[in-house]
């Protein structure tokens, strides 16, 4: 996938260390389909040179406001028009402050401030030491740009190049990809809190022993992110998969089914949707070891007794919230065979307006998926495609289906 393939950004490195992260970032909206116009201001180029930035966008860089190579003599006005967006990464707390007031003493803070507000949005990625960062009158700035229409990605915390610890690092460009992308998605969600369960869960025999399934969370992982890049507020609660956690996602680890229930209940109570994509174990040992069952040579196998595991989606979809309609519930079904048959039972059993099915065997552990949509009118199949794809039409297909 190209999430941001036809997209046009320009990057602008302002003073600071991080400017050599914007080197990997560049390289990242290019291996995304975008292109990239790189502006430095005279202060980043004591960070990183223009050849660099040059030779991973594969455009000259732009500099000074004075630029020859515009026949207008008008770099500020033919570059922010051509843009999809501008992003400043790094920016510094100097041009923060610069940005609010409206100075306009370089090519970049000038070409922020003559872009169409309306059509070429303002995407900033701080980076300062952490006490510069805390200070008022930056966090003042920032509140300011906000409500002026900038976009504010945030920032991350850790270790500093001036050896201290906190907050106002700048994120790192794989973070910031998924925030770009994330900012140019539909936000069909907007407002609405989502839970998401994904992943298997672990039913254990003793304590090294149990049952589990091949489910490996991705569908499910791929969901929540899409629901959160539409603008919902989104809590994961994953089974025991080693999966990273999308952007801006709350997530609560568990093992068991039992586990699993007991984190989703309080969340149902305010959610707005539910989406049940994990394979729950149906069966769990009707009890468990504390010590490691020993094989002794004699040839017998341990006797296991088992008993049925709660039923997550049909106890969520049975809550007063979800009868009336204030809680969607979509549920998922991963079958080995007959779908079709197996889904529609699936859903009048548990009592939900939709159900997702997929051949579990053909997708387990796999990138791309194939789904089938259930409901009270009948069947729709969603082709096989990237999980992330699926994910974003079903996000998209959720929201028309909302009171």
């Amino acid at each position: 996938m190209n999430d941001l393939a036809g997209k046009h950004f320009v990057l602008g490195l302002s003073g600071g260390i991080a400017c050599y992260k914007a080197a990997e970032l560049c390289r990242a909206l290019i291996k995304e389909g975008a292109t990239v116009q790189v502006v430095m201001t005279e202060a980043a180029e004591q960070f990183i040179t223009p050849v660099t930035m040059q030779a991973l966008s594969g455009r000259k860089v732009y500099g000074s406001q004075w630029d020859s190579r515009e026949p207008n003599n008008m770099p500020h006005i033919n570059l922010s028009r051509e843009a999809d967006a501008i992003v400043i990464a790094p920016c510094s707390a100097d041009f923060m402050a610069k940005l609010l007031h409206g100075r306009a003493d370089e090519l970049l803070s000038l070409m922020c401030l003559a872009r169409p507000i309306d059509k070429v949005p303002l995407l900033l990625a701080p980076a300062m030491n952490r006490e510069m960062w805390a200070h008022p009158a930056t966090q003042r700035n920032m509140a300011q740009l906000d409500a002026d229409g900038a976009h504010i990605l945030g920032v991350g915390t850790g270790f500093q190049a001036c050896g201290e610890t906190g907050d106002g690092r700048m994120l790192e460009p794989p973070e910031l990809l998924q925030d770009i992308i994330a900012f140019f998605q539909p936000k069909l969600l907007r407002g609405k809190q989502v839970l998401v369960t994904a992943g298997p869960t672990f039913e254990a025999i003793d304590p090294v022993r149990g049952i589990t399934n091949l489910s490996s969370g991705k569908m499910g992982f791929a969901i929540a992110r899409a629901a959160r890049e539409a603008g919902a507020e989104v809590t994961l609660v994953a089974g025991p998969v080693s999966l990273p956690t999308p952007r801006g996602v709350t997530r609560i680890d568990v093992k068991s089914a039992r586990e699993m229930l007991e984190a989703t209940q309080p969340h149902a109570q305010r959610a707005d949707v539910f989406i049940a994509t994990a394979a729950v174990a149906d069966w769990r040992p009707a009890s468990h070891s504390e010590r490691k069952i020993k094989k002794d040579g004699s040839g017998e196998t341990p006797d296991l007794a088992f008993t049925e595991n709660p039923d997550i989606l049909a106890t969520i979809a049975q809550l007063p919230r979800a009868k009336s309609g204030a809680l969607f519930c979509v549920g998922f079904a991963a079958e080995s065979h007959d779908l079709v048959a197996n889904a529609q039972a699936k859903r009048a059993r548990k009592g939900v307006p939709l159900l997702v099915g997929n051949i579990g065997p053909a997708t387990f552990g796999a990138e791309d998926n194939a789904l089938l949509l259930v409901d009270e009118k009948g069947t729709r199949d969603m082709p096989r495609a990237p999980k992330l794809e699926l994910a974003r039409a079903l996000v998209a297909e959720i929201a028309r289906r909302l009171p």
